[in-house]
Formats: C-alpha cells, structure tokens, sequence
C-alpha cells in the first residue's frame, strides 16, 4: 500500500515563498510508486490541499484530513517544508502532536528552542559551544547605544530573534546607524539579538538522522559577495557557496565534532543546517536551522549530493525516520 503524504509548506512569515518552493521541490521528488504525494497549503487565512490543476480543498484541522469529490483522505505522514513560523517554531509540531500524526521535522521543544536564537545559544554555552558576544533587546527596552557597543563593538550585526533567510538582519559599521537597524530587526520580531562581528571563514553544517544514525554531511563554505551573507547572498546568486569547504582537516574535525555534539546535546531528529564562523581557529556557533531550505539551489541538498545521496534519498530517508518515531 502506497503511504499518503501530506507536504506542507507556506507558513506565516516573510519566508513563505521559498517554503513553497522547497515543498514543491519535495513533491516532485518523492517516489510516486512509493508515495500519494499532497501539496498542502498553510496560511493564516487558509490551510487547503492543492491539486495538480492547483484546485484548493479545506482541511479539516480536527484530523488533519481533506474531502476530495466527497472521498476523505487522511495522512500516514507530514513532510515538513515550511520555513519559519508555524513550521520552524514547534507550533505545527505541537498540533500533529496532539492528533498522533508522525512528521519529519523535530519535536515542538526543540523547535521552538532553536528557532529562539538567543535562547538556543544560552542552552548551548554550558556545553562548552563557543558563540559570538551578544546583547539582547525586547520591543520597548531604553536603548543605550554606548552600552551596546561596549559589550559588541563594532562592526556588529543586529538580528530578529526569531526570523530566518537573512530577514530583519543588518552589519553596522558606525554608531550612528545602529538606531536604523534596530528599527529594521524590530519590524520582523519584538525580539533582537545584537552580535559582534566574528572575522573568519562562515560555514554551513547539515546533520541529518539519514537511516537511522547520525550524520555529518560535507561542510559548505559561505563566501558573499555582499557585506555578509544576507537575502540577497543567500537566495540571489550574490554569493559563492563551495562545497567541500576550503577549510584545514583541523577545521573540518572540530566542527563535525561541535554540529554532532549540539545535534545529540539538543535530542534533533531530521534535518538541521547549523552555521558556524571560525575565530582563532575555533568554530563558533551563530544558529541551527531545523526546516533548512530544500530546493535544488539549497546548500542541504547540495551537501547530501556531494555525500552521494541523491534527493529522492533524502526525502525518503526522512519519512522512513518519522514513520518509525
């Protein structure tokens, strides 16, 4: 019996265009002898199935089911494509929870611990994962811009807490823009995160559950064209990303030994993209990612294929993983 798959994708925030992109990918890949694949749709004003003539049906959110030409169909499995909120943050996580319906993503907690940027970090520390300094500011906080800067310096970069793809991110060169900045990061969360600038070689470690153990996939190097790696670097072409990195086999040990270590450490499952900044020859951790993009242009993918699993693999490995959960 082929498995019915939910794939959803969309979400609530500024990253729903390349979530739909990833999901669509996942849907073209997924074994079509193995698998009934759906496009499922979640926005705020509509969660929907979407047909191959793009014909949405409601679903029903008391079981996650959809009426099709009066035929109810229910799902065996939810693939997990959707960047950011609900997807990224343990909220979705929380609801196939509650009905019992196996999802590929990690659980709720974990989650919603690493979407928190500056949560996550504080967890990491007293296990000896090194980070940049930072400062933290909530919406309405007096801003002391001489405070901020005596604990960063400058350059720093100022973030939204929880937002992802370079959304609400700003480097600031000079004191008097990191006002504006602020601004900006604040428009996308009433949480910020202000980092000093780490001067290094960036990367980009995927760890996956593929066939039931822990893996380190083949580390990317990020190297932008722009200022830093922001939207335009990331989903624009205005960067190179080189996989595998350029990076001395010191190097490459010591942050496949800090990505496994926080992926076990955190209790993971599925897919993860951590990156990471190397200082004094030391990686220093920025973020994970738990719903990493997954098109064909996406570093995950390009990491899996240079570790010679193909995307179909991929994806099927993931399901197989959550189908046994």
């Amino acid at each position: 019996m082929k498995k019915n798959i939910a794939i959803i994708m969309g979400g609530y925030s500024s990253e729903y265009q390349i979530s739909l992109k990833s999901g669509n990918v996942v849907y073209n890949t997924l074994n079509k002898e193995k698998y009934n694949a759906y496009r499922i749709h979640i926005f705020e004003n509509k969660w929907v199935y979407v047909d191959a003539n793009d014909k949405e049906y409601a679903i029903d959110k008391n079981d996650f089911s959809v009426l099709v030409n009066e035929t109810k169909i229910t799902f065996d499995c939810v693939f997990n494509a959707i960047h950011g909120s609900p997807g990224e943050d343990g909220f979705i996580q929380s609801y196939f929870k509650l009905i019992n319906l196996p999802q590929t993503s990690c659980d709720a907690y974990q989650a919603a611990l690493t979407f928190n940027k500056r949560d996550c970090l504080s967890v990491l520390k007293p296990y000896g994962i090194l980070t940049a300094e930072s400062y933290y500011l909530n919406l309405g906080d007096i801003i002391n811009e001489d405070q901020i800067i005596n604990k960063v310096g400058l350059p720093c970069f100022v973030k939204a807490n929880k937002a992802g793809s370079s959304f609400g991110i700003s480097k600031v060169h000079e004191k008097e823009k990191l006002n504006a900045a602020i601004d900006i990061a604040f428009k996308e969360d009433n949480e910020i995160i202000i980092e000093s600038f780490l001067d290094g070689t960036e990367v980009s470690v995927g760890v996956i559950t593929y066939k039931g153990e822990t893996k380190v996939l083949p580390i990317t190097e990020i190297f932008s064209e722009n200022d830093f790696f922001d939207y335009e670097a990331k989903y624009l072409g205005k960067s190179q990303e080189i996989t595998p990195a350029r990076i001395t086999k010191e190097q490459e040990n010591k942050v496949i030994t800090v990505a496994k270590k926080i992926y076990n450490v955190l209790k993971m499952k599925g897919y993860t993209r951590s990156e990471f900044i190397f200082k004094d020859g030391e990686p220093h951790l920025l973020e994970m990612n738990t719903i990493p993009g997954l098109t064909n242009e996406s570093i995950l993918p390009q990491q899996a294929a240079e570790a010679g699993i193909t995307m179909e693999a991929l994806f099927d490995s993931a399901i197989e993983e959550a189908l046994k959960s």
